[in-house]
């Protein structure tokens, strides 16, 4: 039988490396296999408080370049995928995956090599980019927009899974990394409910056992990807401000990751 899961958060203290290694994975037990056990991974000290301080000014300094999404409900610095198939932008995304890369790097350098040495770490495999797809990159959720004021849409995280990986149900995870907190919530609330191929959980999963994980400045949550879960509001006047990057599992070992 699969071991119980508890509604608790696992704190991990990682050491990253490289993401481009030529070693072969780590065999054995990984951190992420942890996820079998809790609802979500804490990693705290991702980047120090001088480092999350710098990319916080970058993507303020980046204004021009963010990306607006449902309406500048949201922006982002880089393409997300998610927020262009939901509005009709997929060829957009595609069409400047390079473009959005070469932005994220030019105003947050280095940003999307720690991501993939973040997801290298949980994983114990090779993490590398998923071609065409962009890497990387930043959401930022204004104060007293609509998610600050009513939550974020409950949802799982597959849309960029494909039908093969569904089916298969192979492992696939999302990383954020907290740059800048809201001044208050903001949290991210997770169902111990997992993806069965409806993409509406219904008010029965939402009645199920749930908590609300919160952020420290420049740590991870790590999620199944497959796990409901929804962005808290948050009032107050500040941004809320993470980093993402998601990865899927492709070969024993060896992870594709996008944004």
């Amino acid at each position: 039988m699969p071991p119980a899961r508890r509604a608790s958060v696992r704190r991990l203290d990682l050491p990253l490396r490289s993401s481009s290694s030529s070693s072969s994975p780590r065999a054995g037990a990984r951190p992420i296999d942890a996820l079998e056990r809790h609802f979500a991974l804490e990693v705290p000290r991702v980047f120090s408080e001088a480092e999350r301080a710098a990319l916080v000014a970058g993507v303020r300094a980046a204004r021009d370049a963010w990306t607006a999404d449902f309406g500048a409900e949201q922006f982002s610095l880089g393409r997300a995928f998610y927020t262009h198939l939901e509005t009709g932008r997929s060829r957009l995304y595609f069409a400047d995956a390079a473009a959005s890369d070469e932005r994220v790097e030019r105003h947050l350098p280095g940003l999307q090599r720690r991501m993939r040495e973040l997801v290298a770490a949980l994983t114990g495999g090779l993490a590398q980019p998923r071609r065409g797809f962009c890497g990387p990159g930043v959401h930022i959720f204004p104060a007293g927009e609509k998610v600050a004021r009513e939550g974020g849409v409950v949802h799982f995280d597959t849309e960029g899974l494909s039908d093969y990986h569904l089916a298969r149900r192979l492992r696939a995870i999302t990383v954020v990394v907290m740059l800048e907190l809201p001044e208050a919530d903001g949290g991210l609330k997770l169902w111990d409910v997992l993806y069965d191929g409806r993409d509406d959980p219904g008010d029965e999963a939402l009645s199920t056992r749930s908590l609300v994980a919160g952020y420290s400045p420049g740590g991870a949550l790590v999620i199944d990807s497959y796990r409901l879960h929804q962005i808290q509001p948050f009032p107050g006047d500040r941004d809320r401000i993470s980093a993402t990057v998601h990865a899927a599992e492709i070969d024993s070992g060896r992870w594709e990751t996008w944004f």
